[in-house]
């Protein structure tokens, strides 16, 4: 399995599926403009998270292909990095 293909990433693009059709139901429904519109904010920000959860899975792992495995230190270093990139 690939290191971008973890069970967590996986879950989270799931449920972000789910609730999409979710909404596409709510919209053929005619469902309120203000609550299908928290739904979409709801979808948009699982896939901003999972985006970041993507990146920095990527960067991690490449980034020790380049330098050989990471000490404690620097995945604490890195993952301050990564509470950065949620800004972005």
């Amino acid at each position: 399995m690939s290191h971008a293909c973890s069970p967590e990433l996986m879950n989270r693009l799931k449920r972000a599926q789910g609730h999409l059709a979710t909404i596409i139901k709510m919209i053929e429904d005619g469902r309120d403009g203000l609550e299908t519109a928290q739904q979409l904010q709801a979808v948009v920000s699982a896939l901003d998270k999972t985006k970041t959860l993507l990146v920095a899975d990527h960067i991690e792992h490449h980034l020790e292909d380049v330098v050989g495995p990471l000490s404690r230190e620097a995945r604490d270093k890195l993952s301050r990095l990564t509470d950065l990139a949620k800004y972005l």
